[in-house]
């Protein structure tokens, strides 16, 4: 039984510490689902869709928004998780001193540099977007604004490519379902 615990563990861990950074948050859509959804997702479409079993990749997913969404330091994420998990979490992070446009321009650019970790993390990352896009988009958004994110992440995909194909694939996927839509 101790060996399922260890192997667990730090995931677990993982996912209640976000779960208790982002307790007070919602997402955009038109419900307000709780956000730890958000993060949740992504280890989920890792692990059961993407057959990605890596322990620092999972808890960096789940990770992911602490340090730009919460009140969350990098030093924090070092003392609880380490430095690869922490460095991960990082290399996703958004830099919000930047005006919304120059990061959106950034994640684009950068996307090709990050490590595969953070590519695996990125990759489901949008993917999880989108998918919340198609099924409850954020409250708000017009069709072109939802046309834009779309285009947008495909940019950074772009950058990501060559990481893990099945993914990529499923990416898009999603993306040629929002096109088909748009289209409609």
């Amino acid at each position: 039984m101790s060996n399922t615990i260890e192997g667990y563990g730090k995931f677990i861990q993982a996912v209640a510490f976000a779960a208790h950074k982002h307790r007070d948050q919602r997402r955009k859509d038109a419900v307000a689902s709780p956000y730890i959804n958000h993060p949740i997702a992504l280890a989920d479409v890792l692990a059961n869709e993407g057959g990605v079993d890596d322990e620092e990749v999972l808890c960096a997913a789940v990770l992911h928004d602490t340090v730009e969404d919460t009140e969350t330091s990098a030093s924090e994420l070092v003392d609880l998780f380490g430095e690869t998990i922490a460095s991960i979490v990082l290399e996703v992070t958004d830099d919000k001193c930047l005006a919304k446009h120059e990061r959106k321009q950034r994640q684009v650019d950068h996307a090709p540099h990050i490590s595969p970790k953070a590519k695996l993390v990125k990759l489901a990352d949008k993917i999880c977007n989108v998918r919340d896009i198609l099924a409850s988009a954020p409250k708000g958004w017009s069709v072109q604004r939802q046309q834009r994110y779309l285009h947008w992440s495909a940019e950074v995909i772009d950058g990501v490519r060559g990481i893990h194909p099945e993914l990529e694939a499923m990416f898009d996927g999603l993306y040629a379902r929002c096109e088909e839509l748009a289209g409609r």
